[in-house]
C-alpha cells in the first residue's frame, strides 16, 4: 500500500535537502533530515548531557485523514550517542499543519552535535482507529484480572 503525503518547504529551509525516505526497500520509516536554520546551518546545533531540543526538519505536511505519523529514535544514535526521540513515539496527527520538528534528548554523558542534514529520527505511518467509548457498570472476567506491573513475571 502507498500513501500519498503533500510536503511544503518552510520559506528559509534549505531545499536541497532530498524529502523523507526510505534507506532500504524493506524500511518501515523514512529518515528524517535536520534543517538548521542561520548560524545552526554551519555549526551545528549542540544538545548537553540531558538537555532537550527540537529539531527543525523545515517542512509542514498534509496527512491524509485516517492516518497518523511516528516520530521514533534512530537504533544507531540512541545506541551510539545517547540521543533519542523524547516522546516517542512522537504523533503527528492528520489536521496538524504546522512546522515538523524532532524533540530530541541527549542521554548521554558528554555533549552531542546535530549537523545539518544529519538523519536525526525516522518517521512511520500508521492507520488510526477511532474508538466510542462505553460507560458500565462492570467490565467481563479475564485470567489477568487487575494484575498491573509486574503482574506476569520477569
Amino acid at each position: 500500500m502507498s500513501l500519498g503525503v503533500r510536503i511544503s518547504w518552510l520559506e528559509g529551509a534549505d531545499r536541497s535537502l532530498p524529502l523523507p525516505s526510505y534507506s532500504t526497500q524493506g524500511s518501515a520509516g523514512v529518515d528524517l533530515q535536520a534543517n538548521l536554520a542561520g548560524d545552526a546551518r554551519h555549526t551545528g546545533l549542540v544538545i548537553g548531557p540531558s538537555e532537550r531540543v527540537c529539531v527543525p526538519l523545515g517542512f509542514r505536511m498534509e496527512i491524509p485523514a485516517g492516518f497518523e505519523a511516528q516520530i521514533r529514535s534512530r537504533s544507531g544514535l540512541a545506541l551510539r550517542f545517547g540521543l533519542s526521540v523524547l516522546n516517542s513515539p512522537g504523533t503527528i496527527d492528520s489536521d496538524y499543519r504546522g512546522e515538523v520538528g524532532v524533540l530530541l534528548v541527549n542521554l548521554g554523558n558528554i555533549e552531542q552535535i546535530v549537523s545539518h542534514g544529519d538523519r536525526i529520527a525516522q518517521m512511520v505511518f500508521a492507520k488510526v482507529t477511532t474508538v466510542r467509548f462505553e460507560d458500565a457498570e462492570s467490565l467481563s472476567e479475564s485470567v489477568r484480572g487487575q494484575g498491573g506491573f509486574g503482574s506476569t513475571g520477569i
